[in-house]
């Protein structure tokens, strides 16, 4: 087996299609079904389902998969690590986030990483805590953000306190002081919801304060959050790094007694990176760790 097995079956899998994988490879149809073939001919059984609506990864296939990635992975480390040797800053760093670090964060993560080194190619894959912790295991990525709750069994360097804010639609009336809202106020209203999967840190928070939330509306996305409260369907518990981008006019007020999620830098080993992904581990702990 080749690399080029490797670099075919990861392809094929990430596009569902033997034309796109052929496109993104630079190489004919034909040859990825070749390679593909004479992969599943030395492995002694398929790894791909094939049909009409596309390519799929067969049992087997899911399983071998992080195998092929961390195969690739060493190979791109052995990359970056000889042209470190001759004196180049090269390789390439693929980085989760969540979508609030997507949008706060890395525009300026990324202008300042390249600014010092052009040669290292950066990917960005945004998507759930779920997400970014399944891409950490399984090799698809090489650092991710995530909370600390939510990072699990996974080394995770903690970088920002994130205070979590009660939401409410704009105006809304309420009693006492004004500066920020308390557990008990909160239970006086409906709630819109994120789904249990979605926000480890908000899930966590309402089942330490005893907020036995029964909203009507469960949605996954932050944005779709805000707008249900902001046109009066109910509060909502946000971290206030989410807030800042958000376009509705509702009111934040910080919960008392405070809560917060801590927000830190992961990775399936820190004590084993590429050249490369340790530059970039190195330069956001730098710059971003603010506790």
């Amino acid at each position: 087996m080749t690399l080029l097995m490797y670099q075919v079956l990861k392809t094929v899998a990430e596009q569902g299609s033997f034309r796109k994988a052929a496109e993104l490879l630079g190489l004919t149809p034909s040859a990825i079904s070749h390679a593909v073939a004479s992969l599943e001919g030395e492995l002694g059984f398929s790894v791909l389902n094939r049909s009409k609506s596309g390519v799929t990864l067969t049992n087997y296939g899911e399983h071998l998969l992080p195998y092929v990635n961390a195969v690739l992975n060493s190979d791109e480390s052995l990359q970056q690590a000889i042209a470190q040797f001759n004196g180049l800053k090269q390789g390439t760093v693929k980085l989760g986030c969540f979508s609030s670090v997507c949008t706060n964060w890395i525009p300026h993560i990324l202008h300042s990483f390249q600014e010092l080194y052009p040669g290292i190619n950066i990917e960005v894959f945004q998507g759930t805590y779920d997400d970014v912790a399944y891409w950490i295991k399984n090799g698809v990525v090489d650092l991710g953000f995530l909370s600390v709750s939510s990072a699990a069994d996974l080394p995770i360097e903690p970088l920002y306190r994130d205070p979590l804010l009660c939401v409410m639609p704009k105006g809304t009336k309420r009693v006492g002081d004004m500066s920020y809202i308390e557990i008990d106020e909160m239970r006086m209203h409906p709630f819109v919801a994120q789904r249990e999967s979605t926000d480890a840190d908000i899930q966590n928070f309402l089942k330490d304060s005893s907020l036995d939330v029964h909203a009507k509306y469960h949605v996954v996305d932050d944005l779709s959050m805000v707008a249900m409260v902001a046109h009066g369907f109910g509060i909502c518990i946000m971290p206030e790094m989410v807030m800042h981008d958000i376009p509705y006019e509702v009111d934040c007020y910080p919960i008392k007694p405070a809560a917060d999620r801590i927000v830190g830098l992961a990775t399936q080993n820190s004590e084993f990176m590429a050249p490369a992904v340790r530059t970039m581990y190195r330069h956001i702990i730098e710059n971003y760790k603010e506790l």
